[in-house]
C-alpha cells in the first residue's frame, strides 16, 4: 500500500472543512492540512482569470485515489476541481505507517 498526498484548491476555508470532514468521516483519508487563501491566475474558458483560493492537502493511500477523486468531485463548488495525487517516495516510516493504518 502506497501513500499518496492529494493537493485541491477550493473557493473557501469552509468548503475545505466540509471537503476534509466529509472524507474523514468516510475513511478515505488519514489527515487534512487547510492552508491559508492563495491567489491562481489561470486560464478558464479562454480568458484569464483572478480568484483567491484555499489550498488542501490530503494523506491517503493509492488504492483510495480514485474514489477520494470522486468524492471530492461529488462534493466540490468548482465545475473543474483540481485534484491531483503526488505519489510519496520517501518520509517518516512511522508517520506513513499511521496513514496507512488510518484509512484501512
Amino acid at each position: 500500500m502506497s501513500v499518496q498526498l492529494f493537493y485541491v484548491t477550493v473557493s473557501t476555508q469552509d468548503e475545505a472543512k466540509a471537503i476534509a470532514t466529509a472524507l474523514l468521516n468516510d475513511g478515505l483519508i488519514a489527515c487534512a492540512n487547510i492552508l491559508g487563501a492563495m491567489t491562481s491566475i489561470y486560464r478558464w474558458q479562454g480568458e484569464l482569470a483572478q480568484e483567491e483560493e484555499v489550498p488542501l492537502i490530503l494523506k491517503s493511500t493509492t488504492e483510495l485515489g480514485d474514489r477520494i477523486i470522486e468524492k471530492i468531485k461529488q462534493i466540490h463548488s468548482y465545475e473543474s476541481p483540481c485534484v491531483v495525487a503526488l505519489n510519496i517516495e520517501n518520509g517518516n516510516p512511522e508517520f506513513l505507517n499511521w496513514i496507512q493504518k488510518e484509512v484501512t
